[in-house]
């Protein structure tokens, strides 16, 4: 099962330190639910796992990112990712990056993945995993956010973040994914009624 994501989000924080927090993985992964970092194999090649928790089933995929690309000056960077679940599933996907300055300070942050799954987390079904993928990402880039904001800020402490790797609780993560697909369903249904008016 393959699928893309991709989210856009803003930053009260200069280009230069957003650089940095994305291509520092100890950093990142403290934003990523599920994650742990294990091993810095070089520079570029980390190995680590994720837990995703769906009713009865958990997967724990162990594997390795690998930071293919990387360009300071433009502010742009790949990397690949590749997991094992024990169950025997897989998941392999690249991820794209791009930081904007804009004029006032802030950065744009733009990240697009494109994912192929196996194995068991794919009896969910396509439209749910597409939906929670999503969850995840948005999750990914408030905590991102947040972290960041509150560094600039000068705050004592950045906001809290899991310090453990836990299972991603998936159960919530589908309820919202269908809330949302609901709302939009219902608000095509107004706008075309709207649309119609009187006979």
């Amino acid at each position: 099962m393959a699928i893309t994501i991709r989210e856009t989000f803003t930053v009260r924080a200069p280009v230069d330190i957003v650089w940095r927090f994305v291509t520092d993985p100890e950093m990142v992964v403290t934003c990523m639910p599920g994650a742990e970092l294990q091993e810095a194999v070089d520079e570029r090649t980390f190995l680590g796992n994720v837990k995703v928790k769906v009713g009865a089933i958990t997967a724990s995929y162990k594997g390795r990112v690998r930071f293919t690309e990387m360009d300071e000056r433009e502010h742009t960077l790949q990397m690949i990712a590749e997991g094992r679940d024990t169950s025997g599933g897989t998941a392999k996907g690249t991820v794209v990056g791009r930081l904007r300055p804009l004029p006032d300070g802030q950065t744009e942050v733009v990240a697009e993945a494109n994912i192929d799954l196996t194995g068991r987390i794919m009896q969910v079904g396509r439209g749910m995993i597409q939906g929670v993928s999503q969850q995840l990402f948005q999750q990914f880039a408030a905590s991102t956010k947040a972290r960041l904001e509150a560094a600039q800020a000068g705050a004592a402490a950045a906001p809290d973040v899991p310090a453990a790797a836990k299972p991603i609780r998936l159960v919530p993560l589908l309820m919202q994914a269908l809330l949302a697909a609901i709302r939009r369903f219902f608000l095509r249904v107004r706008r075309r009624d709207a649309g119609s008016g009187p006979t």
